[in-house]
């Protein structure tokens, strides 16, 4: 590779699976990933819009960028820089009004064409904006093969939104449902697994809305999705994010019953308790749908562990409100949860509101609720101390001799090993005891480890014996 390429990842799993997808559509053209922008040939952001000041925060980087193109043109070189993502299809051509240093700018659904994008650029074609909804799929034109993901990957199956939350930007930035085809799905996930992926993340805005067709001809919904993926040889672990309650049928919770390499978490945001608020947000599901699908499947799986999303100070939401929120999260208790206050994104319905609440009760509610849900958190991992987990171990941790990995319920967990030994068990899922447990990691013990022995001597744990199964934001 002759060419180096630097992309900053922002906000969702959906865009770290573009960003390497972008990376995988460059590599014929020379391009090899950096790990900073400083001398690198090209810079992607690939951008989040959902968190507050998302845009204000990529033209501060922006900012950053065009001291480093200036420095490159003085010495008689280049540097192409390029906005993807959600922000760059909201904001389009005021992108190249506020920074004129951007190269290009295209949306989520048009990173396919980033090669002629590219070539464009090289030519002295400059200023392109490309985010126009394409009539053909962006995925029928990604290269079949890729970069190895290391041994967990994620998979987009599904994008866009048709929900349309009066708070959420998704459906303008991303656009209508759409489901890809299960057998390229499948080619996609054995791909991942050859280059050494042991688990496999499923991706969607919202994902168990999947409606792919079959090779059968018919429309296949994640349930049977999981089922057929689950019959990879060597994959041993599957999750999908994110969720939405009206989609959450009964055969995608009897997969979580049925299917022992689907882990036993879920991640299923409700934003509020109060269903006054939730026909504000145009949710179309009540407080007590929401209990009644989380009882189904801890019918079905009652070892689960569930996440979630809230929003507190929503337009017209009073303390009444607030407090039925509080009251469903004690109900049902979790193992993690992400909770912010609201902030309007331009052109959603919510934005408009008269009702918006004070930002000093916002920040008061935010505080109460991330204090319950810390402590529920917390209490979560305490119950594991004594127990075996199987683990997957990812990476190196911060102090030597560390490795770190994730447990079926998404908890980081780190051990300490000879570090003769660190390389060969990474990519191994292993039997871990659960010595430590903080707000929100684990640390344990793998047992008597042989560092002469080879990888298939070293203890270790498969989903389907256990029974249960950066980024910038």
């Amino acid at each position: 590779m002759s060419k180096r390429l630097y992309i900053k990842t922002y906000g969702c799993q959906m865009n770290v699976y573009d960003s390497d997808r972008m990376a995988d559509l460059l590599a014929p053209l020379g391009y090899g990933v950096a790990d900073s922008p400083q001398g690198a040939d090209m810079v992607v952001l690939n951008t989040c819009h959902i968190r507050e000041k998302a845009a204000e925060k990529v033209y501060s980087e922006l900012g950053r960028l065009r001291r480093l193109k200036a420095a490159r043109e003085a010495n008689g070189s280049k540097m192409v820089i390029a906005v993807a993502g959600c922000v760059a299809q909201a904001e389009g051509e005021e992108i190249l009004r506020r920074a004129p240093q951007v190269d290009m700018v295209f949306g989520p659904q048009s990173y396919h064409r980033l090669p002629e994008l590219v070539a464009k650029t090289l030519r002295g074609v400059g200023g392109i904006v490309e985010t126009e909804f394409p009539v053909e799929s962006k995925f029928d034109h990604l290269p079949e093969e890729s970069i190895p993901r290391g041994t967990a990957a994620y998979l987009s199956i599904q994008e866009g939104c048709d929900k349309f939350c009066t708070f959420c930007v998704v459906p303008y930035t991303r656009g209508a449902e759409f489901s890809r085809p299960v057998a390229d799905i499948v080619a996609e996930a054995e791909r991942l697994v050859a280059g050494g992926a042991l688990e496999i993340t499923l991706l969607g805005q919202n994902v168990n809305a999947f409606h792919g067709e079959g090779p059968d001809g018919e429309s296949w919904g994640l349930g049977r999705l999981i089922r057929r993926l689950a019959e990879i040889r060597d994959l041993e672990r599957l999750r999908y994010t994110t969720s939405h309650p009206r989609d959450m049928d009964d055969d995608l919770i009897a997969a979580h019953a049925e299917t022992g390499k689907l882990m036993p978490y879920l991640h299923l945001p409700i934003q509020s308790g109060s269903d006054r608020i939730l026909a504000a947000m145009n949710r179309r599901h009540s407080a007590d749908d929401y209990r009644k699908i989380v009882e189904r499947l801890r019918r079905a799986v009652p070892e689960i562990a569930l996440s979630s999303d809230f929003i507190v100070g929503f337009p017209g939401e009073t303390d009444t409100d607030f407090a039925k929120t509080l009251r469903l999260v004690t109900e049902i208790g979790y193992a993690q949860a992400y909770s912010f206050k609201y902030s309007p994104r331009p052109g959603t319905p919510a934005a408009s509101e008269e009702l918006q609440v004070p930002e000093d009760v916002k920040s008061e509610r935010l505080e109460t609720l991330q204090n319950l849900l810390n402590a529920q958190q917390e209490s979560f991992n305490h119950s594991f101390l004594g127990r075996d987990l199987p683990v997957l171990f990812e990476g190196k941790g911060r102090k030597p001799g560390q490795i770190v990995g994730r447990s079926p319920y998404m908890q980081a967990v780190h051990v300490e090993v000879p570090e003769v030994a660190r390389e060969r068990l990474i990519g191994q899922i292993l039997q871990v005891r659960v010595t430590g447990a903080f707000a929100n990691s684990l640390a344990g013990e793998i047992g008597t480890i042989d560092i002469d022995s080879p990888p298939s001597e070293v203890p270790s744990c498969q989903a389907d014996e256990y029974g249960i199964g950066g980024v910038t934001g």
